[in-house]
């Protein structure tokens, strides 16, 4: 065989490895955008601000709020010192970051006011000025658009700063305002990001461990329709490397779910071991969570985002002509509706008004009401004085 003819052949290889690795699972594909719930994790603002290390991960993270603690003299040296070894030893990430939160908190551990805020506020200074590659923001304000639901682990708001720069009326949400936490649960906030740790721009919002969210995860309410959303959406994981062994990810969504495995929802990932990927493909099953990969390197990640929200927008609704996605029924369209009351001889979209606004009528709210009841579980948060000490077995993973 000719030079010319290997190096065509080797071509045709690659090539074929990068169609294989762009295959798309067609169960995910088909998803309605208004079944989906996309949780955001630092993946995301890594692709999106490059330039800003802090966003690339939970370690370089914690490693810029070291560095701008001991710059703005808000952390004693030997402080700096320990937590500098503890970022390079210790493997629960999460814990460290709890605890350099606590250091810069006061010692009552209220959330107000503290150091951590400033640290952060330094770190994410002028994020809109480093925006680089908004691809991955386009698509998840496309989803938006058709009534998928978005939660973030992430500090920064750049989802938000985005999405306003193109007139869309965003909205930052966390867990210490319950009825925001509602509506949005509940579908009423289009626009609505809830950042389950806190946004670095308000420090009564700040997490500082589990402990911290006590009246969120012992409120009956509030952890019945968040759980619900669990059993009712797919959730796609996308950026997320840590999050399922986020202790506050774990109360609120995990704790008390039943029987996972029959549940469906997805975690994009970057396939840089096989053996990894899939011992990590096989493990995730159990909690019914399908592992995907983008590719084995992370430029994939965003040309893999914008293709997957791309097929997912073919799926056209049968009803999408008759509602708009702004109902009573929040982001449901009326074909999910149907699925999660299991009355699809009723014929809804008579019971529902195209309206860019939320009707309060009692009619209305007697349908609400009832797709709040209807769906399975009765979620009640961890037993009292036992939520930081629950915690799910889910393997490390990037």
């Amino acid at each position: 065989m000719s030079k010319g003819s290997e190096m065509d052949s080797e071509e045709r290889k690659t090539n074929r490895s990068e169609q294989k690795s762009r295959k798309i699972l067609k169960s995910l594909i088909r998803k309605q955008p208004c079944d989906l719930l996309l949780v955001i994790g630092t993946g995301v603002s890594a692709a999106v601000a490059p330039e800003i290390p802090a966003l690339c991960s939970w370690r370089s993270c914690i490693e810029a709020v070291i560095e701008a603690a001991e710059q703005l003299e808000v952390l004693h040296p030997g402080d700096v010192a320990e937590f500098r070894k503890k970022v390079i030893k210790d493997r629960d990430l999460l814990v460290v970051a709890h605890d350099l939160i606590r250091k810069m908190s006061p010692r009552t551990g209220d959330s107000k006011p503290n150091f951590f805020q400033d640290c952060l506020m330094e770190v994410f200074d002028n994020l809109e000025q480093h925006i680089q590659n908004p691809v991955v923001l386009q698509s998840i304000l496309r989803l938006m658009e058709r009534g998928t639901m978005v939660l973030t682990t992430n500090y920064d708001n750049l989802l938000e700063i985005f999405g306003q720069q193109h007139g869309k009326p965003m909205e930052s949400l966390d867990l210490k305002d319950k009825d925001k936490v509602l509506q949005w649960a509940r579908g009423h906030i289009k626009y609505g990001v809830l950042h389950i740790h806190g946004l670095y721009t308000d420090p009564c919002g700040m997490v500082l461990d589990p402990s911290g969210y006590k009246d969120v995860t012992q409120d009956p309410e509030v952890m019945e329709v968040l759980q619900n959303l669990y059993l009712t959406k797919s959730f796609l994981f996308v950026g997320c490397g840590e999050t399922l062994r986020d202790q506050i990810f774990q109360a609120l969504f995990l704790y008390t779910v039943k029987n996972k495995v029959d549940l469906e929802h997805y975690m994009l990932v970057l396939k840089e071991n096989e053996d990894h990927f899939f011992k990590l493909q096989a493990d995730m099953l159990l909690h019914g969570i399908k592992v995907v990969s983008y590719g084995d390197c992370f430029e994939s990640f965003p040309e893999y985002v914008q293709d997957l929200t791309a097929q997912i927008c073919k799926q056209r609704s049968p009803d999408a002509d008759r509602v708009d996605s702004t109902t009573v029924l929040g982001t449901s369209c009326v074909d999910c509706a149907k699925r999660k009351l299991g009355e699809n001889d009723m014929d809804l979209s008579k019971r529902v008004k195209q309206s860019d606004n939320v009707d309060t009528s009692a009619g209305d709210l007697n349908i609400v009401k009832k797709f709040e009841t209807q769906v399975q579980g009765n979620c009640t948060g961890p037993p009292e004085g036992e939520a930081e000490n629950w915690a799910l077995t889910i393997p490390e993973f990037q």
